[in-house]
């Protein structure tokens, strides 16, 4: 399931007004991200890019229904799928001239299989905590081939989004103003599941683990090259929270029997953020902040206390710097690549007509 929206900070008669991208915004954390940005901020420019219009439209229509003086609208925008990338940062920048938050939050989990003897071992032990936070050893994934020829994970979940910036930058690297790139990462991204050797994770059967883990090294290569033009990059984990990705991993009547428990947990772990809103914190709390003044290796974890109270805390990311820039490295040659591949096409296509 993918969705994705975007929000951002432009200049409207003398008067600077934000503008916020975020993508994975017409549900679950992002929707909840959404409706926190607005009610801090009610002068946002929100635009939500989606792949699915009709879930977009719905999604801003929920919006006005509590912000009904809000400027919200719609862009199409398929973050696995690299042309429309393309179009869909043409066409913002044609709408906008700075983009000053870009919450990179749009991710998939396709056809999630769990190691049924790991779960019920682990449900009954002292790692049940762990177990559900991370999901380590538990989850695997059937990755598949997009029409551009990327694994489908790494396209959503990274590749999709590093070009995306990329096609931004001239909106995102000012000099009158910091800009933040967020990426919602995950507790379930390990360094165990990813390979240099294999960014697109083809070989494995952790695709999500592997590109969330190459999200957080990436956001560290970002700070390095774009820091000293404006351009500043974050991660955050959102916690377990019960989404439709979640929901996804088990069968339903099985979360029915099991959310109690979990319920139960959650008063002695901060980790178990379980809502939507509770997940967003961490998000949300970066909106707050001075991207300057954020810490390039840190990943900051939304938490919610016993007691139902929210807030955000850094935890170093178990991350390399070497290999965080042989990756960025390894993205630049991937989109030469793609970008190549997109031309020839195009030229095809001419051809033939």
């Amino acid at each position: 399931m993918y969705t994705g929206s975007i929000v951002i900070l432009y200049q409207c008669k003398g008067r600077m007004k934000k503008v916020v991208l975020v993508t994975g915004a017409n549900s679950g954390i992002g929707l909840a991200l959404c409706e926190r940005l607005l009610s801090q901020d009610a002068q946002l420019q929100l635009c939500l890019a989606c792949r699915n219009m009709q879930r977009a439209e719905a999604a801003r229509q929920a919006l006005l229904v509590s912000h009904p003086q809000a400027q919200v609208t719609l862009l199409h925008l398929d973050v696995g799928n690299m042309r429309s990338v393309l179009r869909a940062a043409e066409e913002f920048k044609q709408k906008y001239n700075r983009l000053d938050y870009l919450y990179l939050n749009a991710g998939i989990m396709p056809n999630p299989r769990v190691d049924h003897k790991a779960f019920y071992k682990g449900l009954f032990s002292s790692n049940v905590v762990r177990m559900f936070a991370t999901g380590e050893g538990l989850l695997t994934q059937e990755d598949k081939v997009t029409p551009n020829g990327l694994q489908e994970v790494f396209a959503t979940n990274l590749f999709g989004h590093f070009l995306l910036v990329r096609e931004l930058e001239s909106l995102l690297c000012q000099m009158d103003h910091n800009s933040l790139v967020t990426w919602t990462s995950s507790s379930n991204a390990q360094r165990s599941a990813f390979s240099l050797d294999d960014i697109q994770h083809q070989k494995g059967r952790e695709p999500y683990s592997s590109s969330k883990y190459a999200s957080d090294l990436l956001s560290l290569a970002l700070n390095r090259h774009y820091n000293n033009r404006g351009l500043y990059s974050s991660v955050i984990c959102p916690g377990l929270v019960m989404t439709n990705l979640t929901y996804g991993i088990l069968p339903s009547f099985f979360w029915t029997l099991i959310m109690p428990i979990m319920w139960l947990i959650r008063i002695f772990t901060n980790t178990f953020t379980l809502s939507p809103y509770n997940g967003a914190e961490a998000l949300f709390w970066l909106f707050m902040q001075k991207p300057e003044s954020l810490d390039p290796m840190a990943k900051y974890h939304s938490l919610t206390s016993g007691l139902g109270n929210n807030y955000t805390q850094p935890h170093k990311m178990d991350i390399d710097e070497n290999v965080s820039e042989a990756l960025y490295v390894k993205l630049l040659e991937l989109e030469d690549t793609v970008r190549k591949k997109l031309r020839d096409e195009d030229i095809d296509i001419k051809a033939k007509n």
